[in-house]
């Protein structure tokens, strides 16, 4: 419990608590660029961008390691990562602009091209005599736990560097997302937002290449959106929250790394960036499973207590056993299936609500199509007072009263 505690409280080493804030740090700019390119359709970029980075990645390390004989010079490594995204970021629009095909299809062939590309550069490296190949798998699926404090410090300002630049920009980002032509009449020039987007993307995925590698990267800023959008339905807390869940992300992956020896620091992010997913999935209550199954059975309850009643109003029997149930818990029936008084009475309320919601329909047919209307709606919710009054005045007799007649 102690090694836990320590790792919980960033106990373990100087180096190891500047990899958890960095990668904190990552996660939270992750989320909230992820949020932006959800809302504006695009999550599957991420995935080509981050496929893109591996040739620059690979062409970078062979040019260091020709002239300095170690191709681990991080900095560099990076810009060739920059360097190769960006293009494959520039070949993916312009044959969606330029051609036929779609961006789905741009995408997918930017990123096998690349990544078969890069797969070729590696393998080139292995029969290099310079040192450090075994070092560059690593980005493939990230190698935190070898990261030295220098890198550790260069990750972590670059992505408080985004961090800072989302949040000045997340305006005109929120805007070019819902509405692009509005946002163009209010004087923002949506190409370039859209270039800063995927550029600050573009930057995350490059960043995260140490931390997650360049296939897990992804995660990163799909899942953290995806989860926060359980939660909410404003795009600002969207963003908030979908921060918030990749800082914590980042913080159980590197804690759980740290404390358990051999198991790798990327994949353990994802996969916690992923249980928040699932937690979420079940138990939010707007879109959760859990709370979904709950509305259905509360639906259904309500549709059951209806038609008894109005089975009741009617002297129809009753034969379904459910409904039998509920009219009893309610005590509107007795154990012998007799209606109570009070079951009389929400009886001759349910018929007359049918009676008016009919009518109304009647009346006003093109007013009630807009209406969601299942028999479970009060009309005195729906409709004004004067409207009733007027609908009370024109309803006819039921069956029931003319019978009592």
């Amino acid at each position: 419990m102690e090694i836990w505690w320590r790792a919980l409280t960033f106990q373990l080493g100087y180096n190891t608590s500047l990899v958890t804030l960095g990668t904190m740090l990552l996660g939270a700019g992750a989320g909230m660029i992820g949020t932006f390119i959800l809302l504006r359709k695009r999550s599957l970029v991420s995935d080509a961008i981050s496929h893109a980075t591996l040739p620059g990645l690979a062409l970078a390390f062979i040019l260091v390691g020709l002239v300095q004989g170690d191709g681990r010079w991080l900095p560099a490594l990076l810009v060739g990562a920059a360097g190769s995204a960006a293009f494959g970021l520039w070949a993916v629009q312009r044959i969606s602009e330029r051609t036929r095909l779609g961006e789905d299809a741009a995408i997918g062939s930017v990123l096998s091209t690349f990544f078969a590309f890069g797969v070729v550069l590696i393998t080139v490296i292995q029969s290099m005599s310079v040192t450090g190949q075994a070092g560059l798998t690593g980005y493939l699926v990230g190698a935190t736990a070898g990261m030295v404090a220098a890198e550790a410090q260069l990750i972590a300002l670059c992505a408080l560097g985004v961090l800072l630049a989302i949040v000045v920009m997340r305006r005109d980002f929120l805007m070019v997302c819902f509405d692009a032509d509005f946002a163009r009449t209010q004087g923002v020039h949506t190409g370039r937002i859209d270039l800063a987007m995927l550029a600050l993307l573009m930057v995350v995925v490059v960043i995260g290449l140490k931390v997650t590698g360049l296939i897990l990267i992804v995660a990163l800023t799909i899942i953290p959106p995806v989860t926060a959008r359980f939660w909410t339905d404003r795009p600002l807390h969207m963003v908030i929250l979908a921060a918030l869940l990749g800082i914590l992300a980042g913080y159980l992956g590197v804690t759980l790394s740290s404390v358990a020896e051999g198991l790798p620091t990327g994949p353990l992010i994802v996969l916690a960036a992923f249980s928040l997913f699932f937690v979420s999935f079940l138990c939010s209550a707007r879109r959760g499973v859990l709370a979904s199954l709950l509305a259905h059975q509360r639906f259904r309850r309500r549709v059951h207590l209806r038609q008894g009643l109005l089975a009741v109003a009617r002297d129809e029997p009753i034969f379904d056993n459910l409904t039998l149930r509920i009219l009893q818990r309610r005590g509107y029936l007795r154990r012998d299936g007799v209606p109570t008084p009070p079951g009389r009475a929400a009886a001759r309320d349910a018929e007359h609500e049918e009676r008016l919601w009919a009518l109304y329909r009647e009346r006003q047919p093109e007013d009630a199509l807009q209406q969601e209307h299942s028999g479970l709606t009060p009309i005195a919710s729906v409709l004004s007072p004067d409207a009733i009054m007027t609908l009370e005045a024109e309803l006819p007799p039921s069956a029931t009263q003319e019978a009592r007649r």
